[in-house]
Formats: C-alpha cells, structure tokens, sequence
C-alpha cells in the first residue's frame, strides 16, 4: 500500500527558509508526477509546486522564484525548499504522488510564519 510521510514543517520567521521532505513508499517511484500542495486556514487546497517524471517543473504564481521542488528517485524522496517565506505561506503543506489515475496523498505537515 502506498505510503507518503511529509516531514519538515514549523515555525519559521518572516524572510526565513525551510524545507520539507516527503519519503515515499511507492513502487517504482520514478514513473509518478510528484506535486506538493497546501491548504491555508481557512481555504481551499491549492497546488504550490509540481515535478513531472520528465524532469519538468511547474509553481503556482505565489511561490515563483522562491520555492524549490526536487526529487530523489534513489531514496525515494520529494523535497520542496522554501525561501524568502511570508505569513501567507502559512499552510498544512501535502505531498501527493500522481500516476493516471492513481493518487496517493500524505497526511500533511503544518508550515507557520510568523514574527
């Protein structure tokens, strides 16, 4: 059974960095689009981040230029390194792993920024 651990999250101050990993138990890992989502309080689910099997990436417009999705198909491991984080990056932040039609979802890791 499929299995997505997100680890990472806490609390950070306004400007700072973190970044979080996803490990994933699926196989093999390397045929799945991997994407990393976030759900503010309070609002809908939206996508931040996605990395094709093809190596092609794609973010929403709010984290362009500061987010970085990457992978690691050795260890299968996803990771997204956050920069320059505001208050409204404020989010459970999901992993999900995507192949056809089969979606596999984590449980989530709580991101704050706040002073």
């Amino acid at each position: 059974q499929a299995q997505l651990v997100e680890s990472g999250g806490g609390l950070v101050q306004p400007g700072g960095s973190l970044k979080l990993s996803c490990k994933v138990s699926i196989n093999p890992f390397n045929i799945y689009d991997m994407n990393w989502y976030r759900q503010p309080p309070g609002k809908q689910r939206e996508l931040v981040a996605a990395l094709f099997r093809d190596g092609s990436t794609h973010y929403g417009d709010s984290v362009k230029g500061r987010f970085t999705i990457s992978r690691d198909n050795g260890k299968n491991m996803v990771y997204l390194q956050m920069n320059s984080l505001k208050p409204d990056d404020t989010a459970i932040y999901y992993c999900n792993a995507v192949f056809g039609r089969s979606s596999h979802w984590g449980q989530g890791t709580q991101v704050t920024v706040s002073s």
